[in-house]
């Protein structure tokens, strides 16, 4: 029966992982529209996939961070400051183009939403100071939780005081980072039961039509987005390497976007971005330290959701945004996306900080906020896809630079 059933699905088995992770998709969408009442239930593989990549994430940043610092030869480039630029200019560019859309097309929000719980920051200056506290975390509860500003702090602390350490205890540390990099892989190949689960579930639970009360607001947001990964990103990469960017912006977004969409989750997305660097050929020494920061600060799909939210909003009150007022709500939106916690729906508690440059009282952008939960299910998704793809793409393109002829 066992031999049976692997003849059965060996062709499926030999597919590589993202045709199956297609596959996955379509036949949970298959199942939420057929029989709803199952694709409820299938939603645990989808809730045991995402469980165990955040998980496994923290100590795979923790372990691989420190082993990558420890291992580090003097004078050896890692590309982290061109990684570093690539992300704070991609995140200012995205906001630009939030502008600009929003601009072009104004849009009008319904302001008797509910309020959402949660209580945001009061300015830029308390998301500085959270980060900064959060940097200083007992490294214990920093794992627990799953505080990845923590993390790699203590493992760029750890790494470079290992650095004198002897042989024999940077081979076992690496040999560390081995062992939890094969655990990741092994989770990552459940990745098409879980995407199935996770697409019954949600399709089954919130449908589409609560999507067509805000289908302009979702469509200039996603289409900032889609702009920004299939325009601005690769011209930038352009810049960087001189080379043809659409096939590594193609091979981020099958490799890294797909699964960031569904999980929701840039922390979650880490060990799959991980991977991905590994199968690019991408120099380990740049990739252990900038995917995961990168979950962290490098946020171009959030600074789009923060700024098209708020400029909908005062359009809808009546207040006059003029253009020198629209370039400082980027600044504030770009430096406020770098605080947001790698989680679903991080973006959006940030709403009311940029809202009160304009004056908006708090419990009227929290209705802002509600809306924005309304449309999460899709521009969630969409600005994690972004995200964390970008995380891979602009990590390619500073490993890729030094290769490119002057």
């Amino acid at each position: 029966m066992i031999a049976t059933a692997t003849g059965l699905f060996r062709p499926l088995l030999q597919l590589g992982l993202i045709p199956q992770i297609l596959i996955g998709i379509v036949a949970g969408a298959l199942l939420a529209t057929l029989v709803p009442g199952i694709a409820g239930d299938v939603a645990l593989l989808g809730q045991l996939f995402i469980a165990a990549l955040q998980a496994v994430a923290p100590i795979l940043v923790f372990v691989l961070v420190a082993a990558a610092i420890a291992a580090h030869r003097q004078g050896q480039p890692t590309h982290i400051r061109s990684v570093l630029v690539l992300y704070i200019v991609g995140t200012l560019i995205a906001a630009l183009i939030a502008v600009a859309a929003s601009f072009a097309f104004p849009t009008e929000l319904a302001l008797d939403a509910p309020q959402a719980d949660g209580n945001p920051p009061g300015d830029i200056f308390q998301i500085l100071r959270n980060l900064l506290l959060n940097a200083v975390a007992n490294p214990v509860s920093a794992l627990m939780e799953a505080n990845f500003i923590a993390i790699l702090a203590w493992a760029v602390a750890l790494g470079l005081m290992l650095r004198q350490a002897s042989d024999t205890t940077r081979v076992a540390l690496n040999d560390l980072s081995n062992a939890v990099s094969r655990i990741v892989a092994l989770v990552i190949r459940f990745a098409p039961l879980g995407i199935f689960g996770l697409v019954a579930g949600t399709l089954a639970e919130s449908g589409v039509d609560a999507l067509l009360n805000y289908a302009q607001l979702l469509s200039i947001i996603v289409g900032c987005m889609v702009f920004v990964a299939l325009v601005s990103n690769p011209l930038l990469v352009y810049i960087a390497t001189r080379q043809n960017p659409y096939p590594l912006v193609l091979a981020c977004l099958r490799g890294s976007a797909i699964t960031a969409f569904f999980t929701r989750s840039s922390a979650a997305n880490i060990p799959v971005n991980l991977e991905l660097c590994r199968k690019l050929d991408l120099d380990p020494d740049t990739y252990s330290i900038s995917i995961p920061l990168g979950a962290t600060i490098n946020m171009c799909g959030a600074a789009i959701t923060i700024t098209v939210i708020t400029l909908a909003t005062t359009h809808t009150l009546g207040i006059n945004v003029d253009f020198p007022t629209a370039l400082l709500l980027c600044v504030v939106s770009a430096l406020a996306a770098c605080g947001v916690s790698g989680v679903a729906g991080g973006s959006l508690m940030l709403i009311p900080m940029a809202a009160n440059l304009f004056g908006i009282p708090t419990e009227v952008a929290m209705q802002a906020v509600a809306i924005g939960f309304v449309i999460s299910v899709v521009q969630d998704s969409t600005e994690t896809a972004l995200n964390s793809s970008t995380d891979v793409l602009f990590t390619a393109a500073a490993c890729r630079a030094r290769n490119t002829p002057s």
